[in-house]
């Protein structure tokens, strides 16, 4: 039997109150459930903590991404043969906010994109969730080849002066670098053609889509480099680490960094 303590929603207030947030902050929250140990309650548990914490005051987003929703071809569905990939590009369901499950995003943004109040963007592989004051102008408009640049919810959380909040995920994992991505001009930049299964006029289409080709695999890199450099709020809730990041300073030194460092 475990020896740690059950994690409640009184100590995850605490730990957050501990990080320096309070009521009107805005944030993207990154969390992985399981690095805390054992939450009584889980997910729901979690949210009602930030919730809480911010208030409807504030804001609080995650990204709800359901890659699946891409062509085969990208390497998503790797447990099809390839003579089946038509048979996914015909069938694969349309898109729906309120009804498409996230793709490995955890447990946490899971029950996130149907909480009560929460506006799911209309992306259909690379969404986000908000809840609270500025949802629906954070999530109310998401290009389909606009997935993380200015416009985008990455953009307009940047506008309002954001936070980041990683709960036991490390830089890899943090989403917001990849506006940096987008801004940043470096060797090998480079669109790409997507396809998803949406709805348009009420007929269920695979849709084409140019976009920005999606690169993270230095975010891990970028981030000890910033963390370096920059003091960060820091606590521990359970067996995790939590880490707060304004996400302005986070950006614009990623800029840099990629810029000097990408080849």
């Amino acid at each position: 039997m475990g020896n740690l303590r059950p994690v409640i929603r009184k100590d995850i207030v605490e730990a957050l109150k501990c990080l320096g947030l309070k009521v009107g902050d805005i944030l993207m929250v990154h969390t992985s459930l399981s690095s805390i140990g054992y939450v009584c309650g889980g997910a729901q548990t979690v949210i009602e903590a930030l919730t809480e914490t911010v208030g409807a005051e504030g804001s609080i987003m995650m990204p709800t991404q359901s890659w699946r929703n891409l062509d085969p071809a990208e390497g998503v569905h790797w447990e099809i043969a390839e003579e089946y990939w038509d048979v996914i590009r015909e069938n694969q369901p349309a898109y729906d906010s309120k009804l498409t499950p996230t793709s490995t995003m955890g447990a946490v943004a899971e029950m996130f994109r149907s909480w009560p109040g929460a506006v799911r963007s209309s992306h259909p592989a690379r969404s986000f969730t908000a809840w609270g004051k500025h949802a629906a102008d954070l999530v109310g408009e998401h290009d389909l080849s606009n997935i993380f640049g200015d416009g985008s919810p990455l953009g307009k959380l940047y506008d309002l002066g954001g936070y980041v909040l990683l709960i036991g995920v490390g830089h890899d994992k943090n989403t917001s670098l990849h506006l940096a991505d987008c801004r940043a001009s470096y060797p090998g930049k480079h669109t790409c053609l997507q396809y998803s299964a949406v709805m348009e006029n009420s007929v269920r289409v695979w849709k084409e889509y140019e976009t920005l080709y999606v690169d993270g695999e230095d975010f891990s890199e970028i981030g000890a480099a910033f963390e370096a450099e920059h003091q960060i709020r820091r606590t521990v809730l359970g067996s995790a680490e939590l880490k707060l990041i304004e996400m302005r300073p986070l950006v614009d030194f990623a800029v840099e960094w990629i810029e000097k460092n990408r080849k």
